[in-house]
């Protein structure tokens, strides 16, 4: 692949997530309205907790990807 093209899709990518966050972003105040009237509201949390909550899921990632590979290991044995 020559070099412009791979620049091209960078560059796409790219703007393609930028677009994905502008839009998030600009429907973040009508999603909070929305999910206000239904009574389906999230609950806000700190740095600490996004943290933890992130750790969490990482570590469930990981024993299922552990678990997967011994399911495969044991049957090619």
């Amino acid at each position: 692949m020559n070099k412009h093209f791979e620049d091209a899709w960078y560059y796409a990518r790219r703007a393609g997530k930028h677009l994905g966050r502008g839009v998030r972003e600009e429907l973040e105040p009508a999603e909070r309205r929305v999910r206000k009237a239904t009574g389906r509201e999230r609950e806000e949390l700190n740095r600490a907790q996004r943290w933890r909550a992130e750790l969490k899921r990482t570590e469930d990632e990981a024993a299922d990807r552990a678990r997967r590979a011994v399911r495969k290991v044991r049957r090619r044995a």
